[in-house]
């Protein structure tokens, strides 16, 4: 005698089917009293197939979401049943959203990745200026680097081994070639590479070297067409400082014969300092908001993440609170 398939009930056939794909899943939840009984597909598929029998509801909670919308549509014949309806209605609002879920899926992402971000600057580290500076060296260069002590970084700190010292020296090579790579790809003049101070100043050096010998070549010319008049020569003991080439290079370098003493990088008051840092921090967070962290953050599990409304509860009943004794 043939047996009749129950009207509210999932197909034979559709169970053998969903059964079957889903023991060749991998990484799939099974409870802890399961779990030694599952590792093989045949053993998997047993604990689904008698599920799907004894519990339907139960089955779309825990692997409705590792469903087809095909092998949803199995389910129809169930849907007088509210629990089974209400997974049904979720698991497909997930595959084919309306605009207006897309839109509140949208805004609940955003502000649960406000929610972290509030909580990554109360931990204090993944927007201290070091691992923003690590992430971004060459923004960080052009807002404060430039502006900072550069071979400060590679002096041994108080306390510092050395053998952390040299890690540290070996890091901010690794960030001295990001700025210098980023600076190659979009043109910066050679010269003004960092690290390359030194060169520029060795060519600035050679234009004063040059103009000053050509200055000498006119002084020269214009001395064979006049009368040779007698001055007294001043002392030679003065260090040489009549030399008047001599005398321009030192003028020229505002009183100083060094080269690398003459040119200065421009200098910001700590006010104005601190203004370029508040600048780039908002920048990075602006980045971490619009998604652009995904190479060191998960912004799947942060999106996904419900505890993050707790967040914004927490914060509708401070405004609440407020506006109360305001009205007060």
């Amino acid at each position: 005698m043939e047996v009749k398939q129950k009207k509210n009930e999932v197909s034979e056939e559709a169970k053998e089917k969903i059964s079957e794909r889903l023991s060749n899943v991998e990484n799939l939840w099974f409870p802890r009293a399961q779990q030694s009984t599952a590792t093989l597909p045949s053993q998997r598929k047993s604990i689904f197939h008698s599920l799907l029998t004894r519990d339907p509801s139960l089955f779309l909670e825990r692997y409705g979401s590792n469903l087809t919308s095909t092998e949803l549509t199995e389910f129809e014949t169930l849907k007088e049943d509210y629990e089974i309806n209400w997974h049904l209605t979720r698991l497909r609002s997930v595959l084919t959203p309306t605009t207006e879920e897309l839109r509140r899926k949208a805004v609940v992402a955003k502000n649960r990745r406000r929610a972290y971000l509030d909580r990554l600057i109360v931990g204090g580290v993944y927007f201290s200026e070091e691992a923003m500076r690590e992430r971004e060296a060459y923004l960080h260069y052009e807002y404060v680097g430039k502006f900072q002590d550069r071979f400060g970084r590679r002096m041994a700190r108080p306390g510092e081994r050395w053998s952390d010292t040299l890690l540290r020296r070996c890091e901010e090579a690794v960030i001295v070639a990001k700025i210098r790579g980023e600076q190659e790809r979009i043109g910066v003049p050679r010269s003004e590479w960092i690290g390359n101070e030194g060169l520029q100043e060795e060519e600035e050096e050679e234009e004063e070297e040059e103009e000053e010998e050509e200055e000498d070549d006119d002084d020269v010319e214009k001395d064979e067409t006049v009368e040779q008049i007698h001055v007294p020569q001043p002392d030679v003991s003065d260090n040489g400082t009549s030399d008047p080439a001599r005398m321009r290079h030192d003028v020229t370098n505002n009183g100083t014969s060094d080269p690398a003493r003459a040119r200065q990088d421009p200098t910001l008051s700590s006010e104005e300092l601190e203004d370029r840092m508040n600048q780039f921090t908002y920048i990075m967070q602006q980045k971490f908001l619009l998604g652009e962290d995904h190479e060191h953050v998960d912004y799947t599990k942060i999106d996904n993440d419900e505890t993050l409304d707790d967040h914004w509860q927490r914060e509708a009943n401070i405004d609440a609170e407020e506006r109360y004794f305001a009205d007060d």
